[in-house]
């Protein structure tokens, strides 16, 4: 990706995490005490379980170091405004999606950093030069991010009315922009599109279900309600493309590590029918 088409997504995902910061509120964040067990099972799905079973695919599997590695940016950037949108339309616990969406916003912009370099190093080893310069990347997650969310929060806390008004609109625009994008990443590397799919289709796919199915069974098992499976289960399954795109592209500078994110940004709304489809006719 050229740097307009840097500049343009980097763009396009502030857009998309001020929409989110519109929509959060300090009562988001204080529901992590009232209900600790829902918040703490979906967070560990999220935070622990998600890396490692991205580890173990990307491990077991034969694939391009690139994939690899692009595995393992992908399940380092789990839920997104996306992961609220579907759970909404699932009709399961929005509020807990929130709550698991803002907290997992803030703790990646450690994480992030840490899987990034440990997945390079594993992966890819001296066969690449691509530089992880940790605290670099740490600072551009706080600022197409953490800025941007904190700034929607306030405007949100300060002018209700008009966070409601331009809810949709932001929205629609980030959206637009991040369509723009993945078209414009498609046409690019259109000769590589289904050599794309044939190496990242299978494994994103595995890891889009397996991960769904295993959030829903740990929060079964930790006997949560069934509104806050159909969330930690969305929450788990549902990872932020876009900005694992971006780190990719961006941060990192090498286009082939996004060609996991965006294959998976392409077929996670086909599984996500299906969720919709069992969550309302199950409830």
């Amino acid at each position: 990706m050229d740097q307009t088409g840097a500049i343009i997504l980097a763009i396009s995902l502030i857009i998309i995490m001020f929409g989110m910061g519109l929509s959060l509120t300090i009562a988001d964040f204080q529901r992590i005490v009232k209900y600790p067990k829902a918040v703490l099972t979906g967070t560990v799905n999220q935070l622990i379980l998600l890396p490692l079973i991205g580890f173990g695919l990307a491990s077991i599997f034969d694939l391009r170091p690139e994939v690899a590695v692009g595995i393992m940016i992908l399940v380092a950037c789990p839920g997104g405004p996306t992961s609220n949108l579907i759970t909404h339309l699932a009709k399961g616990d929005t509020a807990l999606s929130v709550t698991l969406t803002a907290v997992s916003s803030v703790v990646t912009i450690i994480t992030i950093p840490l899987i990034i370099q440990f997945s390079m190093n594993r992966f890819m080893g001296d066969s690449t030069d691509v530089i992880v310069d940790a605290p670099q990347i740490m600072l551009q997650l706080v600022v197409i991010t953490l800025i941007p969310i904190s700034i929607g929060m306030m405007i949100k806390r300060k002018a209700p009315l008009f966070a409601q008004r331009m809810d949709r609109p932001v929205k629609i625009a980030s959206a637009f922009v991040f369509v723009l994008v993945l078209v414009g990443l498609i046409v690019k590397e259109y000769a590589n599109l289904l050599p794309y799919f044939l190496q990242a289709g299978w494994i994103t796919l595995t890891l889009n279900v397996l991960t769904m199915t295993l959030g829903y069974v740990v929060a079964r098992l930790m006997s949560l309600p069934f509104r806050q499976r159909i969330s930690i289960s969305i929450e788990s399954g549902i990872q932020n493309g876009t900005l694992a795109i971006a780190i990719a592209t961006v941060s990192l500078g090498n286009s082939e590590l996004a060609i996991a994110a965006a294959v998976y940004s392409l077929l996670m709304f086909v599984t996500s029918i299906f969720v919709i489809l069992f969550a309302t006719r199950t409830a």
